[in-house]
This record gives C-alpha cells, structure tokens and sequence, in this order.
C-alpha cells in the first residue's frame, strides 16, 4: 500500500480536553431539544460559546457548540437569504451543533433558521427559557473535568503495565502482551536480520507477505510508517513501524496488523509502546559501551589489572569510570545487599527489574544479581539515608571502604567476609568500622551464640558456683594454660587452679589441652555479658 509520514498517519494521538457532542447532550436536562440532527454527535467539542453576533466565526475555533438567542436574525439578518448566509458560515468553521435560547427575543425557533439548518446538515438544538446558558457552560465544564481525569486515568493504567513489562525478565515479549490486550491487534517484533524477535496475538501469516513491508522499513529514514494489507483474518490493516536509534539508525521494526482503523487512544498506547521498544533495542545495542569493553578487557587480559603498564590500567580505569558515572581518581567501595527475608520481596520481580534497581540506586552500572542478593561497585559513600532507603526494602547491605581499581579483589573478598554477620545479626554493617580480628569478624550476635553454645553448662550452675569457675577460666586461658602465671593472676594457689580447671573440662565435656578448644572459649568469652545465663541448677 505504501508509507505515510507522521502528518498524515491517521488517528491521531489522543488529547485531552475533548468530549464528544453526544456525551454532552446526554448530561444536560431533558428539556433541550434537538430539532434536527445534523449526524455530529461524534464530533468532538473544544467548548461551548454563547455569541450574538452577526458573524461569530472569527472569534469560534473549530468544534464550538454555539449557543445564541436569536438577536443576529431580528430586522433584516431574519431574511431567508440572511439565515442562510449564517449557517453556511457557522458549517464552514466546524461548529458541530447550534443551540437556539427561546427568550427574550424569539417565543420559538424561527422556521427560516430549522430550514437552513436541515439544508446545510447543521444540528440544531432548541433550549428552553429555563435553561439558562450559564447553566449549560458549567455543566460542559464539569463534564470536561472528569472527562480529563479518566483520559489520564486509563493513560496511567496503561503506562504502567507498559512499563512492568518492560522490567520484565522477556521484556520484548511481555510488552506485546501488554499492548495487544489493550489494542485489538496482533504484533511482531522484527530484528534487523530480518527474524522475529516477539510476537503478541500473531495469527499464522506467510513470512513471504512482510518481506516487502518489511524491506521497506528497513530501507528508508526518518520518522514514517509502513503500510500494507492482506486478504486474512486480522490482516486488513498492517502498520509497520521502524525502530530507530539516536543518529536514525534502524534497529528493528514493530509491525501491527488490525481488520479496522485504529482510535485515537489505541494509536497513543502504540506510540507509547514503540518508544519503549526503541529504548530497549538502544539500551541493547546502541548504550553505554564501558562495561562491554571493560569486561571484555578484563576476561581477555586477567593480569593486566596487575601486570598491565600504565597506559593500559589508565585505559581500564577510564572505562570503569564511565561505568560508575565518575571520574577516573574517584574511590570506589564495593557493596553487598541481602535480602533479611526472600518472602520480602516484590512479586512478580524478575532479574531485569532488581538490577534496574540497584544501578538506579548506586548509580553504576556494574551490578550483579547473586544466591543471596547483589554486588555492586559504586562511587557512592552510601550515607545513612541511601541505607535506610535499602533497609525499608527489607535489604541488609555489607558497605566495603574506598579503595581504587587494584584493590577492588580485596576489597571484594573483605566485604565478602562480612556477609555471613550480617545474614546472622539483621544489621547492615560497614567495613570501616569492623575490627579486624576474630571476634570483630565474628560479630555480637554470632560471638553472643558461640558463648552459649560453648559454655551453656557453667552457664547452668548457680551464681556462687559459676562466676569462681569462669573467673578461673579466663584467668588461665589469658595466660596460656600457665598453671604459674594463672595462680599469680589469680592469687590463688596452683594446685586450686589445676583441680578447678579439671572441673570446668568435665562440665564443658572438652579437652582443654587442644589449643584450638582453648582459643574458641578464650573467643566465647568476650561475650558473656551479651549473654543471659540459663536458669541455675545444683
């Protein structure tokens, strides 16, 4: 059939602040009546203007519903000649309907004007004395206003299913699902070789029949639509739009196929939908060329962050600059987020929409999805409120300190070795402000469980019997296993240190000659005052 430009594409976008004339008609009161029907009653209406003068068409945009009481038809603008000339002008101008007000001038609808009306297929209305023409403008208005609120009500509606598609993890797929239910089409989505990427509702249709629409997409420039039809179901209408990058490149094509024109909402929620498959097909093709080449540097070259020469590191740190949205001196910290419940998170969340999320929030686009949540490297210092944004989400994160692009591995693993505290505890943690040690590493929560678990039965023994044995035990332990230097500490005598040490060896059932048994409680006991001891017994 042939290519249209955007001009001449037909419908429209819907707009709004437009009702039609019979929308109107029906919310005003019965007693306004239609005295010949001019066929208008589709046609929309911009407003409704009450005008006495002779000629009101330079003041009357196209789609006005005219109100008037007759005053341009008294003396001689009342001949056949005279009404005539006005009606043929108000049809000129696109004045859809012409409302004749009964009083103060006209006990009735002249029959010259009823004539003309019928002759030019004017509608013409006849409006009571009792329906004053204020009346008549508030009620367009009222009906205008909520015409407006459920226009941008359906268009938000549809917007976001266009857009949870779109986070999808098919996100080509489910967007023609989307836009299929809400436009009576079927859809293919077209790569630039030619195959099919998607399709939404699509009936069996011989590839041979696109091919020619199909070339000419892919053939031509610019803003423009593809036309065609076919002799099947469905198929009357064929729409081809081309998906074009930036510089007009041509990525892509989505092409419809419907047995009737499509209304103006249902073109407005294609031209939504094909700006949001040109921005997939960019983000895919035409985007952010850093992390590509970054990664494709890095798997080819593994030792180059270590061995490469300075142009070639200044090269990789140029590139990972661009990936976190910073410049090339700007620390880095690598961050860990998990999940403190997986039944927290949103359903229907795929992988696409998380990592959207997440490099939206760091501000970097080297992000990745893993078993127990994400990694990502940022610029970011993630300050408390960026951590409790995350929190209210019901995510843990694990911040690692600043470093630069050589100690990014490191810095990896020490944030990594914080995970299992924070999976423990329910807190956040920063790298910053964790001691460096076995107990630090260990965290209150784990070192608080290891103590009960570790010394539950002298935990067990009444006040006056506990405290003496774990006094001894931490005295000797201190003082590695020293039976001497325990005594001194203690100021106790040696043998009393030795028999009371074999007591706590019985209680713990342990061998507190193994050195590692011996760190473990020395571990242990740092946090007894975390831990509330267990009932007393005999």
């Amino acid at each position: 059939m042939g290519r249209i430009t955007p001009d001449e594409q037909v419908p429209a976008p819907a707009r709004p602040g437009f009702v039609t004339l019979e929308q109107f008609v029906e919310q005003l009161r019965p007693e306004l009546r239609l005295l010949h029907d001019g066929g208008s009653g589709q046609e929309l209406l911009r407003w409704v203007e009450p005008s006495e003068l002779e000629d009101p068409t330079p003041y009357l945009p196209e789609g006005e519903f005219l109100l008037t009481c007759g005053l341009p038809f008294l003396g001689d603008g009342g001949s056949e000649a005279g009404v005539d000339a006005y009606v043929r002008r108000l049809v000129d101008a696109g004045v859809p309907a012409l409302g004749f007000g009964i009083q103060p001038y006209f006990d009735a609808v002249p029959e010259v004007l009823v004539s003309a009306c019928r002759r030019r297929n004017l509608t013409l209305f006849e409006v009571p004395s009792t329906l004053p023409f204020a009346a008549i403008g508030l009620e367009f208005s009222q009906l205008l206003e909520s015409e407006n609120a459920r226009a941008f009500r359906q268009l938000a509606d549809t917007n976001r299913q266009l857009m949870r598609a779109v986070l999808s993890p098919r996100p080509e797929h489910e967007l023609l699902g989307a836009l299929v239910q809400k436009v009576p089409v079927w859809a293919l989505l077209v790569g630039t070789d030619g195959r099919i990427r998607a399709r939404g509702n699509t009936p069996e249709i011989d590839p041979a029949l696109l091919a020619p629409l199909v070339e000419r997409l892919f053939s031509g420039s610019g803003p423009r639509v593809e036309m065609d039809g076919f002799d099947q179901p469905g198929s009357a209408l064929v729409y081809g739009h081309p998906l074009r990058s930036t510089k007009d490149a041509n990525l892509g094509a989505l092409i419809l196929g419907c047995d009737a024109p499509l209304t103006a909402a249902q073109n407005s929620v294609v031209q939504a939908a094909i700006g949001l498959l040109e921005l997939l097909v960019r983000q895919r093709t035409s985007g952010s060329l850093a992390p590509s080449q970054l990664a494709t540097a890095v798997l080819l070259h593994p030792d180059s962050l270590t061995n490469g020469d300075t142009r070639h590191l200044n090269v990789l740190k140029d590139l990972l600059a661009q990936s976190l949205s910073s410049t090339r001196s700007a620390p880095m910290r690598v961050v860990q987020g998990i999940r403190v419940d997986p039944a927290d998170g949103l359903p229907g969340d795929g992988p696409i929409r998380e990592l959207l999320q997440w490099r939206r929030l760091f501000d970097t686009k080297l992000v990745e999805i893993t078993d127990y949540g994400f990694t990502a490297i940022t610029r970011l210092r993630v300050d408390s409120s960026l951590l409790a944004d995350v929190e209210r989400m019901g995510w843990r994160l694990v911040v690692g300190e600043g470093t630069e692009l050589s100690g990014l591995a490191a810095a990896y693993q020490r944030v990594s070795s914080l995970r299992a505290r924070v999976q423990s505890s329910g807190r956040s943690v920063r790298a910053e402000d964790v001691t460096w040690s076995v107990a630090g590493l260990l965290g209150r929560e784990a070192g608080t469980a290891l103590a009960e678990r570790l010394l539950h039965p002298v935990l067990s023994l009444k006040p006056h019997r506990r405290d003496p044995l774990l006094a001894v035990l931490n005295g000797w332990l201190h003082e590695n296993g020293s039976w001497d230097g325990a005594a001194k500490r203690l100021q106790l005598h040696r043998n009393s240190v030795r028999r009371q040490i074999g007591v706590l060896a019985e209680l713990l059932g342990m061998d507190l000659g193994s050195a590692q048994v011996r760190a473990e409680l020395l571990i242990a006991l740092q946090y007894l005052d975390e831990v509330n001891p267990a009932p007393a017994t005999d």
